[in-house]
């Protein structure tokens, strides 16, 4: 591997790994986009889950104490029983559009969130919600790896401490991908040029999320939820974008083949 592709990898890995740290999911989000500049997409989708496996489990010990099984379970184990829907569901259901009807929503809400610096807060917790929230997000992840858009809007509704807000948000995402990566593995995606990819970005994905942790420490409640709504924002912004461009793409492929 060329000192440019190491180069490239260790600067997906430390941004990707400071915005776990900091929010406790976003990997993807910020180092996607890096590593397919020197990856093929499935080696870096690949990647990407297992470095957001391997550095959730940093932010998973730093908020251990504040995981409620009972309360996680509600969007766990219904997004788990969604997620073979999801996948059934591909041939049935156009993608793209879906994509983009959850990146608008995205934007919407979390543009919204932000220019008002809050949400509405939910003094209460409503179970039912949060099942039906977590088995959709399932299905979503089970589609096209959109399990974490609802509950990141939905739970930053409620009332929590950043503590409780993120001990949901990182063990369902540390849940679903580690469904995700037995997938992958089952399905052969675990090559070696994987491993040495993810070896590489291993050192820098472990030191971006002790600085975004050491970031999350510090900044108080208000504070990180207005970083969960920035990312929602942000995250909505870059599925759009990304989304249009392969459209984009593709039809002129399609145009030049004709």
């Amino acid at each position: 591997m060329s000192a440019y592709a190491v180069f490239v990898l260790a600067v997906g890995a430390l941004t990707g790994g400071f915005i776990s740290g900091l929010a406790g999911f976003g990997t993807a989000l910020f180092s996607l986009g890096w590593w397919l500049i020197v990856l093929p997409p499935q080696e870096a989708v690949t990647v990407v889950v297992i470095m957001s496996l391997l550095g959730g489990f940093q932010g998973l010990y730093e908020i251990r104490n504040y995981i409620r099984p009972r309360r996680l379970a509600r969007f766990s184990v219904p997004a788990l029983l969604g997620i073979p829907l999801g996948i059934y569901s591909l041939a049935l259901i156009n993608l793209l559009i879906l994509k983009l009807i959850i990146g608008v929503l995205m934007v919407l809400f979390g543009g919204f969130s932000v220019l008002r610096r809050q949400a509405v807060k939910l003094p209460q917790s409503f179970p039912m919600v949060d099942i039906g929230i977590g088995f959709i997000a399932g299905i979503l992840g089970g589609i096209g790896g959109l399990s974490g858009a609802l509950p990141s809007m939905w739970t930053s509704l409620y009332d929590w401490k950043k503590q409780d807000r993120r001990a949901i948000l990182q063990a369902f995402n540390m849940l679903i991908l580690g469904v995700v990566f037995v997938l992958y593995l089952m399905a052969g995606m675990v090559t070696p040029a994987v491993l040495i990819a993810s070896a590489i970005a291993f050192p820098f994905t472990f030191l971006g999320v002790q600085l975004g942790l050491a970031l999350f420490r510090r900044v108080n409640d208000e504070q990180f939820l207005l970083i969960i709504f920035w990312l929602i924002l942000i995250s909505g912004m870059v599925l759009i974008s990304r989304e249009f461009i392969a459209y984009i793409l593709s039809d002129s492929v399609m145009s030049s083949a004709v």
